[in-house]
């Protein structure tokens, strides 16, 4: 659970902070192994990047890279954040005194980072060539075209359906929580519930016996059920009006 939390909440960070990932990358790049004063500066400052970016690339073009930039925010935070967080559940950072180990902290930590950065690494180096890519006008660094996928796949629909799932999720995620509970929930004879006297009841009791991650119970299980459901709704609907509009003519 370490793992699919910390990794969670990193890609909910990411859908906010990618644009910014995004200029990072065009200003890092601009002026590569030339002097000061012999190249044209396209990016004067961050406001002015995310301005010209916004007017010559689109605003979607803020948002490059992010599938890379998720899956590799899901994988090194949470490799990085679960192995620490394994390694503190077992006991391994304190001492047989009981007391936190401060150089066995530091060591786990520093061995967790090692993974998740190795292992995140190729997903990062094609986060950076997308998001460097650009219109030839402001263009800088080496322009490499790579394509996740071939124009009106599938697999775009997919992606785009997991990476919303994230944010459908972790807003809907307790209701769906409650909902199972009062639906499940014993009655008496009058068919009133035993457990809960409503949604807000069913809320406030599970968030204060079980925590603020009790009402994220199964929230795995809703993300990664949520992206081919759509998916595979909007693909069977589209199909089943193709049929119809086939034999109705």
């Amino acid at each position: 659970m370490d793992f699919l939390m910390s990794g969670l909440a990193a890609c909910g960070a990411c859908l906010f902070t990618n644009p910014l990932e995004v200029v990072k990358t065009r200003m890092q790049l601009q002026g590569e192994l030339r002097a000061p004063g012999t190249y044209q500066r396209h990016y004067r400052n961050v406001f002015h990047a995310f301005i010209t970016i916004g007017k010559v690339d689109g605003l979607a073009a803020l948002q490059k890279g992010l599938a890379p930039a998720l899956l590799y925010q899901f994988l090194m935070n949470g490799i990085r954040l679960g192995t620490y967080g394994l390694a503190e559940a077992g006991g391994y950072l304190h001492t047989a005194e009981g007391a936190l180990s401060r150089p066995r902290s530091a060591a786990a930590g520093a061995l967790a980072g090692v993974m998740g950065a190795y292992l995140g690494s190729p997903i990062y180096m094609v986060k950076t060539h997308l998001q460097a890519q650009a219109a030839s006008e402001i263009a800088v660094g080496h322009q490499y075209k790579h394509r996740i996928f071939p124009p009106q796949s599938w697999k775009v629909a997919l992606v785009a359906a997991m990476v919303s799932g994230i944010a459908v999720v972790l807003a809907m995620t307790p209701f769906d929580v409650v909902s199972t509970r009062l639906y499940n929930q014993p009655t008496d004879a009058q068919g009133k519930g035993l457990m809960y006297r409503g949604i807000l009841d069913a809320l406030l009791q599970t968030a204060r016996t079980e925590g603020f991650f009790g009402m994220y119970k199964g929230i795995g299980a809703s993300y990664f059920r949520l992206g081919p459901h759509t998916v595979l709704s909007l693909f069977f609907w589209d199909q089943l009006r193709t049929l119809y509009n086939t034999y109705t003519k």
